[in-house]
């Protein structure tokens, strides 16, 4: 994506912050995106793999059942869902695990907004990570929305209400190192350290199992040269009117994140491993069994939506193992190791 919303002149009266504060209000302030009551939530917005396709909630069970097998079957598994939106990935997920393993399971939902009407009761509502899980710790399209800072020219970009924008202070000393480390070149750049610090403190109420975080994604060697800040409405791209009307979001440095030992691999390869293939059932299925071929048609073309490699197949998903030895990631994949 390219920048919607270019540094420009601001008249006079008009209050502008950073962007990271804008973005903080806009989205779980009083009235907030992301919080308010009512309406259809984040997927009446935008789609994500969890909207497109129950492969997609099925896969991260497969990897639960991975991970089960892996730690030894202990007598509860903790499944944390950071960023959960309505729910719909743990009810997904609860309903692909086999039974024994669900009875095992204590699902949390980690959101920022009202508990949903109906959830399965067996999900645990929660505004942080619980400390001293084990299990599997899972972020999807979470981190895109933990606010950050915008930088123009070594100096902060700040912008009102109405997304008009105008330079800032030059840099602090922390977020300056960050660029020279994470984005080096000048310019218009995204500033990661929030995203970093988030994903730390994420991880580190794991005690033993596996972190993964799926987004929006791109790494030091091809970092966009305007940045990725947007918005979405609606189903629909719209320039990020830090107003409390639309989602506002930016591709996260993954890289960056990265702790100890982490992989990084495409959602392409993830879900290649967890069994996910858009391959097109035999005709002759067609013949001997009409509509076990049309299930699985219909199944191959979700499972090509997912791992489309210019589409959703192209997310980043950062795998870090956290009290356990660094795990080879199911069926093999090619996963490598981010440069820090």
């Amino acid at each position: 994506m390219h920048n919607l919303c270019p540094v420009s002149s601001q008249g006079e009266g008009v209050t502008a912050v950073r962007w990271r504060d804008a973005m903080e209000a806009a989205l779980y302030g009083p009235d907030g995106f992301y919080v308010r009551p009512g309406g259809p939530g984040p997927a009446g917005h935008f789609r994500t793999s969890v909207h497109a396709s129950a492969l997609y909630a099925a896969a991260v069970a497969r990897l639960l059942e991975w991970l089960d097998a892996e730690l030894g079957h202990p007598a509860e598994l903790d499944l944390v869902d950071v960023g959960a939106g309505r729910g719909e990935l743990l009810a997904g997920v609860l309903a692909a695990l086999e039974p024994g393993t669900a009875a095992r399971v204590r699902p949390y939902a980690v959101e920022r907004a009202e508990r949903p009407a109906g959830l399965d009761p067996r999900i645990r509502w929660v505004a942080a990570p619980p400390e001293g899980t084990t299990g599997l710790l899972f972020a999807n399209e979470w981190l895109d929305n933990v606010p950050l800072e915008i930088a123009e020219d070594g100096h902060y970009v700040l912008v009102a209400p109405d997304g008009t924008e105008r330079v800032g202070d030059p840099l602090d000393g922390a977020d300056r190192a960050w660029l020279e480390r994470w984005w080096p070149g000048g310019g218009r750049a995204e500033i990661g350290r929030a995203r970093d610090e988030a994903w730390a403190a994420a991880t580190g109420t794991l005690e033993r199992g596996l972190a993964v975080a799926v987004d929006y994604a791109h790494t030091r060697g091809a970092r966009p040269p305007y940045g990725t800040l947007t918005g979405f409405r609606g189903g629909r791209e719209v320039p990020p009117v830090p107003d409390g009307s639309c989602d506002v979001t930016a591709h996260v440095a993954l890289d960056s994140c990265a702790g100890p030992r982490s992989l990084l691999l495409t959602q392409r390869e993830a879900l290649a491993a967890l069994g996910v293939s858009g391959a097109r059932p035999p005709l002759a299925l067609a013949s001997t069994d009409p509509v076990a071929y049309v299930r699985a048609l219909s199944a191959a073309g979700e499972a090509a939506e997912l791992t489309d490699r210019a589409g959703l197949g192209a997310f980043g998903w950062l795998v870090q193992p956290v009290g356990v030895p660094t795990p080879a990631w199911p069926g093999g994949s090619s996963a490598h190791r981010p440069a820090h």
